[in-house]
């Protein structure tokens, strides 16, 4: 159905009631069934599953996976729960951990991004469109009750400003989607997972594989020698010396060479890269957030900079 602008909504965006800030650790009972709702327009209802409706059999994986995953058999305490889907909703309106609930949103639409697309379940739009019009709503609804999340990629990632999201980290997904940088994507992708659950060190590492990844994945495709054990470094050095920069403009480009060469390696090999020895080190979240945006920008400068090359 989308979403609609309705009056009351109106009305709190003239009162100043939205907050300027996203949350996090907290997912409001509206948003839940309101994704409940959206769900009921691609797997179905539940009066869908109980006549066993063409299509409702997307729920049984789901719940069949969240049970193997927790290694539980139901999951709400109560003793009789009617079916399974009336224990897979109750799960996810009364589960107070955030991440759990998370656990069912990405699960369910990964379900929908990659299954569902192959088929039309109700008959009423073409499967493919429907899907694409789900996620967006989905996106919207965290959107809309300021929630620091979105579906892309077949994962939940996080997001930190919307200005930052919009001009670096979805610009760098689309340009990692592909063979390619197949690699670099997944690895970026796990950043950002690292990132969601406050595992920072576990962050810079990944933002560090991705942008090795990204520029092994130029010299493969430009043909240029490297070997796989080479460092961030001499990668850099390897991107320069092939003009993936243009020469008359590499004086311009020094502070981003000292970012790939000290920015990015530094952070990630004095924080996370290394044992700590007797001492404790933690990465503080908002370095890592930092480290992650700048591989994101910089990903994006290496992806086109290698595709405007003659």
């Amino acid at each position: 159905m989308g979403v609609f602008d309705l009056f009351s909504k109106r009305q709190k965006r003239l009162r100043g009631d939205f907050p300027d800030v996203y949350t996090y650790d907290k997912i409001p009972e509206g948003l839940r069934i309101q994704i409940i709702h959206i769900w009921g327009d691609v797997l179905g209802s539940e009066e869908d599953y109980a006549s066993k409706a063409r299509g409702t059999w997307g729920y049984d994986l789901i719940h069949k996976t969240l049970y193997r995953e927790y290694g539980v058999f139901q999951l709400v305490e109560e003793k009789y729960p009617p079916n399974k889907l009336a224990d897979l909703y109750s799960f996810f309106l009364s589960q107070e951990k955030p991440e759990k609930v998370l656990d069912v949103i990405e699960l369910s639409f990964r379900f929908i991004d990659r299954v569902a697309r192959e088929f039309d379940f109700k008959h009423d739009m073409e499967s493919n469109q429907k899907v694409n019009a789900v996620i967006e709503e989905l996106n919207a609804r965290f959107k809309e009750h300021c929630i620091g999340y979105e579906f892309r990629n077949g994962e939940i990632i996080r997001v930190d400003s919307e200005l930052i999201h919009a001009e670096v980290v979805k610009p760098t997904l689309k340009l990692l989607a592909g063979q390619v940088y197949k690699v670099a994507n997944d690895e970026f992708m796990q950043a950002h997972e690292h990132y969601r659950h406050r595992r920072y060190k576990d962050c810079l590492t990944w933002s560090l594989k991705s942008l090795e990844s990204t520029m092994k994945a130029i010299c493969d495709k430009r043909g240029w020698p490297y070997n796989q054990n080479d460092p961030a470094k001499r990668l850099v050095e390897i991107c320069f010396d092939n003009g993936l920069i243009p020469a008359f403009w590499q004086s311009h480009f020094s502070a981003l060479r000292a970012t790939l060469e000290s920015g990015i390696p530094t952070a990630r090999n004095i924080m996370a890269g290394h044992g700590n020895g007797t001492s404790h080190s933690e990465v503080p979240p908002h370095l890592a957030a930092y480290v992650l945006h700048m591989t994101a920008s910089t990903l994006v400068f290496l992806i086109e900079a290698e595709k405007s090359l003659v």
